[in-house]
């Protein structure tokens, strides 16, 4: 067999074995799905029938279903279920949507028996029973998937459920989506290099990723590599590349096709698509959060914050008391930070430094280097005695709170800033504006000053592009051992 011949078959064979990895899993997760159905069910049946627990005043409605309609249920579930897509690999294994589906495809099953109920006799079920099957239902639904989900990532991470993946085009926004894909292992992405006419074969472009050929090779990599995903990255391509690109895999069943749009760097926001004149036109949302996902992160917030600030009260009286006895000067400290929408604000802090900091700093010259790199230093000569206890406990930060109650912080967020350190964001800067800085995040429990600040920033964009409520609570949660542990804090 020639080499050529021999690359095919290997490329054959990786996707068939990849496809089969796919139908595997949503085969594991129709029989995981319809197990959750009958358990949920089965459940609500118990507490409603068995043990008698009536959650609405009695009424003529039957008190007691036969059994076998527990299993009746499943069928008509599952069909919703898929015609929700939830059983579709674009919708799963990344993001909130496939949460947001199972949420939406319940609520409407309930509303469709509620509504059936009145027209057909035989399907006025206990409106006890309903509602605990909708509940159980939803919560056992979402814990499942949550659970798979990250067992797949667990997988993905030993190279099973991924896509072999290549980015035609080599310019700026394609090495960044690059960086992007490689620091996400989740992802499920197998990222073989590039392809592009601008680069010698071979070369060795970004984080060891190679050019595996030019684009006039694309047919002949795809089924020599095994390609299942292209990345197109139009920055470098006329537009005659980006439309034969297009009409060779737009509607091929073995190749996804995704577009990476210029001005990379601003869409973390998401974007809208509105038809003015029949002509559709892009605009960016303002804000990375929906609706429904802004009201509840800013109930958490003022919820949080107020519980959290009657509870340390007490505390915050005793450091005031303590930082004002330990050195001259004001409680608190207020640095200037910006918010979302890049507007400026005061961030509240215990006063940790002695107020003729600057000049102390001004004899070790490199220290006031390692200052400008990274914006934190280990052996700071203007810490007090009472602020290092602070900084190495976080409660110099408990002072935030306020600025939650303000509306001006989020209890989860990105790091705040200073206007001096945008720049260090580079084209992710644009990104950062669309949420509140948070007194917690992923930089807070992955290590605070340990991290460098290059994984801050990509810490700080997979939050912004992975926010959910789940990943607010879990940060919350791993937050207190992480300041109690001290990692990472001076």
């Amino acid at each position: 067999m020639s080499t050529l011949n021999l690359e095919q078959s290997i490329g054959h064979s990786a996707i068939v074995g990849r496809r089969a990895q796919q139908r595997w899993y949503i085969v594991g997760l129709l029989i995981a799905d319809a197990l959750v159905l009958i358990l949920a069910f089965g459940l609500a049946y118990s507490t409603r029938f068995d043990f008698g627990i009536a959650l609405f005043e009695a009424s003529d409605l039957p008190q007691r279903l036969p059994v076998y309609w527990i299993f009746l249920l499943v069928p008509p579930c599952l069909l919703a279920l898929a015609l929700f897509q939830l059983y579709d690999t674009q919708y799963l294994l990344g993001g909130v949507q496939e949460y947001v589906r199972v949420l939406n495809v319940t609520a409407i099953l309930v509303t469709v028996i509620i509504v059936a109920s009145f027209f057909f006799p035989f399907l006025r079920l206990s409106r006890g029973f309903i509602a605990l099957s909708w509940i159980l239902v939803t919560t056992l639904l979402l814990i499942e998937r949550f659970a798979l989900r990250h067992i797949v990532y667990r997988l993905r991470r030993r190279g099973i459920l991924t896509r072999r993946t290549v980015i035609v085009g080599a310019g700026e926004d394609a090495r960044l989506i690059a960086e992007q894909l490689l620091a996400t292992p989740t992802a499920g992405t197998e990222l073989l290099g590039f392809v592009t006419n601008n680069h010698p074969v071979g070369s060795v472009l970004s984080h060891n990723l190679p050019v595996v050929g030019s684009f006039d090779r694309l047919p002949a990599l795809v089924k020599q590599l095994g390609v299942e995903e292209i990345v197109v990255s139009a920055e470098g391509l006329d537009r005659t590349e980006v439309i034969r690109v297009f009409q060779n895999y737009a509607y091929d069943e073995d190749v996804d096709v995704r577009f990476l749009p210029g001005l990379f760097e601003i869409f973390a926001a998401g974007m809208r698509i509105k038809e003015i004149g029949s002509v559709p036109l892009v605009s960016m949302n303002r804000v990375r959060l929906g609706l429904w996902e802004s009201a509840i992160k800013s109930a958490l917030d003022y919820i949080g914050a107020v519980i959290a600030l009657l509870l340390s009260s007490p505390l915050l009286l005793v450091l005031a008391i303590l930082i004002k006895r330990d050195s001259p000067g004001p409680i608190f400290y207020r640095r200037g930070v910006v918010g979302r929408g890049g507007q400026p604000f005061d961030a509240f802090k215990f006063r940790t430094m002695r107020v003729d900091g600057d000049a102390i700093l001004n004899g070790y010259p490199a220290l006031q280097a390692e200052l400008a790199a990274s914006h934190k230093l280990k052996n700071d000569p203007r810490v007090t005695r009472v602020g290092a206890m602070l900084r190495r406990t976080s409660l110099d930060e408990l002072p935030q709170l306020l600025n939650v109650l303000l509306g001006q912080m989020s209890l989860v967020g990105p790091r705040m800033i200073t206007p001096e350190e945008m720049d260090k964001y580079g084209k992710w800067r644009w990104n950062l504006l669309t949420v509140k800085p948070g007194i917690t995040g992923l930089w807070q429990i992955s290590g605070r000053s340990d991290v460098s600040y290059e994984d801050r920033v990509r810490l700080d964009m997979y939050y912004i592009r992975n926010y959910t409520l789940w990943l607010d609570l879990l940060i919350l949660w791993r937050t207190l051992p992480a300041v109690v542990g001290r990692r990472g804090a001076y």
